[in-house]
């Protein structure tokens, strides 16, 4: 991909991140656990884990996204959560993708991403509170991670299905 149009695609990433990252801010969630949520805008980082070459590119879409985020609806607060749960998921989908290349599927990596995106929040959480209880709640967003994230990788492997077809992706594995 030229720098131009790989420009272009993060720039792309990053917008479509922070529209799915709005859109779920305003869908309310059922669920009597703080923090629980769909995990709309990982669907785009786990998207630019199997579609782009380096690494450091879904960094930044993550990084832009995070910052863009709170400067549309957030504070403080909101940030340091998403900023741990962010990049513990994305450090982890990487060993997981790394580890498992043959073995866990696109679904298996969306999962592992969800529940350390839980555990890094709870992480923070626990640091501000100074009480390791709050991992309490790790049993129940672990679950919820997982569901999240098989919904999450099954979108992403029909997305990244369809874009394969498309000439400036046609060698995506």
């Amino acid at each position: 991909m030229r720098k131009t149009a790989k420009l272009v695609y993060i720039s792309l990433l990053v917008a479509q991140a922070l529209v799915l990252h709005i859109f779920e801010s305003m869908i309310p969630m059922p669920l009597p656990t703080p923090g629980a949520k769909l995990g709309l805008a990982n669907l785009i980082s786990v998207i630019g884990l199997y579609t782009l070459d380096k690494k450091r590119d879904v960094l930044i879409i993550i990084l832009l996204r995070l910052t863009l985020a709170t400067m549309f609806g957030g504070n403080l607060s909101s940030f340091m959560y998403s900023f741990a749960g962010a990049i513990l998921s994305f450090v982890m989908m990487i060993v997981v993708k790394g580890i498992g290349k043959d073995k866990v599927s696109i679904i298996g990596v969306s999962c592992s991403g969800g529940v350390f995106h839980n555990l890094g929040q709870l992480l923070i959480a626990s640091m501000i509170v100074r009480n390791i209880g709050v991992m309490l709640y790790l049993p129940v967003l672990s679950l919820v991670g997982i569901g999240t994230g098989v919904f999450i990788g099954i979108t992403a492997n029909y997305a990244i299905k369809h874009m394969s077809k498309l000439p400036y992706f046609n060698k995506i594995s």
